[in-house]
């Protein structure tokens, strides 16, 4: 088999953590497995990078700072092939330019184009471990180094196995599987055997840190089989992401998510005009802003009031957009004391009340819900920060999860 393996910043965060994740490639490599490794940079290091820049600039050239925050992942990849090397395997170590990833311009938010896999092949055929610096490639037409954005690691893993035509792709973090919810805020928490991509997507998108959703969403596309699976742990099963057809039994819930990094943007008695909608979310759009939650409603005296989340990352830029719409605008204010929480499963689909319950658990708690937005396979609550722990396992116990 050809297995893909992404190993993050947890697994590699010191020089004995690099040696065992040399030791899981030396077992996978022993039972007769071709391997590709990609590497996140060792766990504080990117943050490190970002302050160094910030001494001297707030807003660096988003090229430059690439140019700064791709060394990680190297210095991680060189460490690995060397310890490997030393192990007496083969192994070599390869830039997302070596490594044939070619992507958009979009400097530090960058997509992948398409992956040249010829240089993996030929290194693969001459018995080589190939260890894959993540989180960047190289621009088409400059050939400046790109970065993905945070969590780009599981992306390069993801779209070289769908390139490369991988058997799977498992990704390693400090945490064995996919959860029921974060247990470190609910020990009751399970470990869920399989999941289905688009779960999965709902959860990485509404907050549960262990995979990045533009990683499961590549794997949708491409149809690679992922696991998500311990460094810590590695004799431990994981869990699978695949296709829904592939599970059995579709649980009504799967899984509760909590997000923290949300900020809920007010804009009250705006002038209702037709457009108004379009010109203030296309200058968002503008501004790569992503827009979770939107709530909207008209007023009888021809002003209209505007409820949306946005990341808490992009705040700053979120104001600079909003004064533009100042003059059409009574009152814009910001609330960032508050979090959402999700629950998610493909089986709600087919089942009723699942909502009704939710809201009842929450009553019960006496927590407030701000705003509320619901898709086929999930409903997504606005509440204060401060009830985010009580709701998650509020919710835990309304649909049993913990059984």
């Amino acid at each position: 088999m050809l297995k893909v393996l992404k190993f993050g910043g947890t697994s590699v965060g010191t020089l004995d953590r690099i040696q065992n994740v040399a030791n899981i490639i030396k077992k996978i490599r022993d039972e007769g497995h071709d391997v590709i490794a990609v590497v996140s940079a060792m766990s504080g290091e990117t943050n490190k990078l970002i302050e160094y820049a910030e001494y001297y600039s707030k807003t660096p050239k988003l090229d430059e700072i690439d140019m700064l925050l791709s060394s990680g992942e190297r210095v991680t990849s060189a460490l690995l092939s060397i310890a490997l090397n030393e192990m007496g395997l083969k192994a070599t170590s390869m830039s997302g330019r070596e490594a044939g990833i070619v992507t958009d311009n979009a400097h530090t938010k960058a997509r992948i184009e398409h992956i040249d896999t010829t240089g993996m092949k030929k290194a693969i055929k001459e018995g080589n471990i190939i260890i894959v610096a993540g989180f960047q490639g190289v621009v088409q037409d400059s050939l400046r180094v790109s970065t993905l954005g945070r969590g780009g690691s599981d992306l390069t893993a993801v779209a070289i196995a769908g390139a490369i035509e991988a058997d799977v792709c498992e990704i390693y973090t400090d945490v064995d599987g996919i959860y029921t919810t974060d247990p470190r805020i609910e020990p009751k928490a399970k470990k869920l055997e399989k999941i289905s991509y688009d779960e999965m997507l709902e959860l990485a998108s509404l907050g549960a840190k262990v995979l990045q959703n533009r990683s499961v969403e590549m794997a949708k596309k491409l149809n690679v089989n992922l696991v998500s699976r311990s460094s810590f742990t590695p004799e431990v099963e994981g869990t699978l992401i695949t296709k829904e057809e592939n599970i059995m039994e579709k649980p009504v819930v799967s899984g509760i998510a909590l997000d923290k990094n949300q900020v809920r943007v007010g804009m009250y008695g705006v002038t209702d005009r037709p457009g108004i909608a379009s010109a203030i979310f296309t200058a968002l759009a503008d501004a790569n802003i992503n827009v979770d939650m939107i709530v909207q409603t008209v007023g009888v005296d021809g002003k209209t009031d505007l409820d949306f989340t946005i990341p808490k990352t992009d705040w700053e830029i979120c104001k600079g957009v909003m004064e533009k719409f100042r003059p059409e605008t009574e009152n814009i204010d910001y609330n960032e004391k508050i979090c959402k929480v999700s629950i998610v499963g493909v089986g709600m689909k087919s089942h009723t009340g699942v909502a009704s319950k939710a809201f009842t658990a929450l009553a019960n708690e006496n927590i407030n819900i701000r705003i509320i937005s619901t898709s086929e396979i999930k409903i997504s609550m606005i509440i204060d920060e401060k009830y985010a722990e009580l709701a998650v396992r509020a919710l835990h116990e309304a649909y049993d999860l913990d059984k």
